[in-house]
């Protein structure tokens, strides 16, 4: 009789597992992106490389893949993409070189892994996850992160893999200015499981080894079970001021609210209040995206509960 009641609980718990349909939403950045400035045959390329990495992460989660699979596989793609400020796109700093920060999180059990300024790693988002799951550290940087990615066998590159002459044109007009950007995925899984990564070149023309917020656990990536997984992108000092992608968790924990309102309240009030423009995505533990930013454009595309796509570039 014990039997078939462990085997009738068994059953129970596999029902529940399917009954949970797995979401996800990735990011490309958020900043001055205004219709007419993209060419159609350069927007066209964006849409279609949203929608192959926001449909390779789902193919992952549709699959009884975890979550943490799916973010890392979804960015993967977009760091490989020349489009994005990430990886292969990833812009040049002040002194003409180009530099990558990456984060990710389980909302599982709350680990996390980061690294900063590395120069050589092909993909930043597989060392911050080697960081995550095979190193006792959260977070390393420059030359010892590099080490690490070398003892794990990870992709490395030389510096001229991720040269483009797009972003090295960006570098000689702003040798005065500065300009930011991203790329993000938050997923959950069959299992309830929510992950949020993020990864970075950070600003163009950066100067003195400035790190943003992408890597912060806290500031541009976030994950609990309990609430919510949170990508951020924008000015990196404000997300880090207020540490966006935590507080959105904590809004949702603390003063109950829903994730729309808490991602409205800070990309809306909170962060404008201080200076700071930018957006987030975001996936809550009942499987609803929010997709909020504060300026004319953020690219963006998800994949909801009932499988239905959403690619987006402005703020229609």
């Amino acid at each position: 009789m014990r039997f078939l009641y462990l085997i009738f609980l068994l059953f129970l718990f596999n029902c529940n597992d399917e009954n949970i349909h797995p979401v996800i939403a990735i990011h490309g950045g958020a900043g001055v992106i205004l219709k007419g400035d993209l060419s159609e045959e350069r927007e066209k390329l964006i849409r279609e490389k949203l929608d192959e990495a926001i449909s390779r992460g789902y193919e992952i989660l549709n699959a009884s893949g975890s979550s943490t699979d799916a973010v890392i596989e979804t960015i993967k793609i977009l760091e490989n993409s020349p489009l994005f400020n990430a990886g292969k796109g990833a812009v040049f700093t002040n002194n003409g070189t180009i530099e990558h920060d990456a984060s990710i999180m389980n909302g599982a059990d709350l680990n996390a892994g980061a690294s900063s300024g590395t120069m050589h790693v092909k993909n930043p988002i597989t060392l911050a996850n080697a960081i995550m799951t095979k190193s006792d550290h959260v977070f390393l940087s420059g030359s010892g992160a590099e080490e690490f990615a070398k003892k794990e066998n990870l992709d490395m590159v030389e510096q001229d893999y991720f040269y483009t002459e797009f972003r090295f044109n960006q570098l000689k007009k702003m040798k005065d200015d500065s300009k930011f950007g991203t790329v993000g995925c938050v997923a959950m899984d069959k299992k309830g499981n929510l992950v949020a990564g993020t990864s970075t070149g950070g600003m163009t023309n950066k100067k003195w080894g400035r790190i943003g917020d992408s890597p912060i656990i806290g500031a541009g990536t976030y994950a609990n079970n309990n609430t919510c997984a949170v990508s951020c992108t924008g000015s990196g000092e404000y997300f880090m001021r207020s540490v966006v992608a935590y507080d959105v968790s904590a809004l949702i924990e603390y003063e109950k609210l829903s994730l729309k309102d808490a991602v409205s309240k800070i990309i809306h009030k909170k962060l404008p209040a201080i200076g700071g423009d930018g957006g987030l995505i975001a996936i809550d533990n009942k499987g609803n995206i929010a997709m909020d930013f504060n300026t004319p454009g953020m690219y963006r595309a998800s994949i909801n509960k009932n499988g239905e796509k959403v690619i987006e570039i402005y703020s229609e």
